[in-house]
C-alpha cells in the first residue's frame, strides 16, 4: 500500500498526458467539460483539437470529454491541480474560492457592451486576472463567450428590482452572484445547476438568472414564463490547464498549444452569438415573455454594492476597466 501511495500521483499524472511519450512519440492531452455536444463550447474544443493536430502535424492529440464525464466543474478543476487532467473549461465565477480576483467578473454592468468586454479580456487586465490561476497551480489560457446572465421567474413578472422583492431566486456557488441579488432585494439561494430545472419546478425558487443558451438548452422554458434581459452580469468562461501537465510540455508544444487555443476562442466567439439568437428566438416560440427592461434602476440599486468595492483590489480593477470605457469611446 506504502508503494502504491507513492506511484499513484505519477500514474495519473502519465494518464493525463495519455501514454507518457512512449513508441509513438505522441503526446495526448485531456480536456473535459460539463456541457452537452451541441454547446458552442465543445464544437470549439472539437476544432481546438483538430488546430493542435494541425500545429503539431499529429504529435500531439487534445482528447475531448463532455457532459460532467470526468465529473462536475470544480471536481475538473481539483483534477487539473493534481495533475490527472491537462484542460477543462470553467465559469470565472466557479473558481473565485481558488484564484479570488476572479470575483471581478461578478461586478454587476461591468462592461458596457461586448466589444469593451473583448478589449478588456484580450488585454491587460484580463490577461492579469489569467496569469493569477498559477497560484491555484493553474494556467489561463483564455476565455469563452459566455454572454450575459439575466433573470427568468416562473410567474413574476420583473421589470424593475422592486419586483425582485422576497423572490427566492437560484444563483452559482458564487459570492458575488450572492451578494447581487441580495442587494437588488432578492432572496438568493445557491443550487447546483443540475439540481435547478426540479427547484423551479417545486417552487424551492421563484426564477434564477443565466445566459439565453443556457435558458433554453437546459428546457428551464418550459417553467419559466418571463425570462427578463437586464443582462446584469457578463461572466466570461476560462479555459484553464493543470501548470504541472503545461511545465512537462516542451516550449515548442506549448506553442502550439496556445495557438490551438486561440483558434478555438475565435470560433466560440461566433457559435456563441448565433446560438445566443437562435435561443432567444426558440423560447419565444414556446410562449415565454422576454422582457427588456431600462437597466439604470438596476445599476442605481446596486450602489450599495459598488461602493462596498472601494479601497479593495476589485475596486481598483473596477477603475482601470472604467478608464477603458473612455478610451474606447475616444477612438471611436
Amino acid at each position: 500500500m506504502k508503494i502504491l501511495r507513492l506511484v499513484l500521483p505519477g500514474l495519473l499524472f502519465c494518464l493525463a498526458i495519455t501514454g507518457c511519450r512512449q513508441e509513438t512519440e505522441v503526446t495526448t492531452l485531456r480536456i473535459g467539460h460539463a456541457l452537452d455536444v451541441e454547446h458552442s463550447v465543445h464544437k470549439a474544443m472539437l476544432h481546438m483539437a483538430k488546430q493542435l493536430a494541425h500545429y503539431s502535424n499529429n504529435t500531439m492529440q487534445l482528447k475531448v470529454y463532455p457532459s460532467a464525464q470526468l465529473g462536475k466543474e470544480r471536481e475538473m478543476v481539483e483534477l487539473l491541480q493534481i495533475g490527472s487532467l491537462a484542460m477543462t473549461k470553467v465559469s470565472a465565477a466557479a473558481i473565485e474560492g481558488f484564484v479570488p480576483e476572479m470575483k471581478l467578473y461578478g461586478v454587476p454592468y461591468l462592461f458596457e457592451n461586448r466589444d469593451h468586454k473583448w478589449r478588456v479580456l484580450h488585454g491587460e487586465v484580463g490577461q492579469e486576472l489569467l496569469s493569477h490561476t498559477q497560484k491555484a497551480h493553474l494556467v489561463g489560457l483564455g476565455y469563452y463567450d459566455s454572454g450575459s446572465r439575466s433573470f427568468y421567474m416562473t410567474d413574476k413578472k420583473v421589470e424593475t428590482p422592486v419586483d425582485l422583492d422576497g423572490q427566492k431566486i437560484r444563483v452559482m456557488q458564487s459570492p458575488s452572484a450572492v451578494a447581487m441579488v441580495n442587494t437588488l432585494g432578492g432572496s438568493a439561494t445557491p443550487i447546483s445547476f443540475g439540481e435547478l430545472y426540479a427547484a423551479l419546478q417545486q417552487g424551492v425558487v421563484d426564477g434564477a438568472e443565466n445566459n439565453p443558451p443556457s435558458f433554453y438548452l437546459s428546457r428551464h422554458y418550459e417553467i419559466s414564463k418571463y425570462y427578463v434581459l437586464d443582462e446584469h452580469t457578463s461572466v466570461p468562461d476560462v479555459i484553464i490547464a493543470s501548470k504541472h501537465i503545461i511545465d512537462s510540455l516542451t516550449e515548442q508544444q506549448r506553442t502550439w498549444l496556445k495557438a490551438a487555443v486561440q483558434d478555438s476562442i475565435e470560433l466560440q466567439k461566433t457559435l456563441w452569438l448565433a446560438l445566443e439568437e437562435k435561443s432567444l428566438m426558440e423560447v419565444k416560440k414556446h410562449g415565454v415573455e422576454v422582457i427588456y427592461p431600462d437597466k439604470q434602476p438596476f445599476i442605481d440599486a446596486l450602489a450599495p454594492l459598488y461602493e462596498s468595492l472601494n479601497g479593495t483590489n476589485i475596486g481598483d480593477y473596477v477603475e482601470r476597466i472604467n478608464a477603458l470605457k473612455t478610451q474606447g469611446a475616444a477612438h471611436e
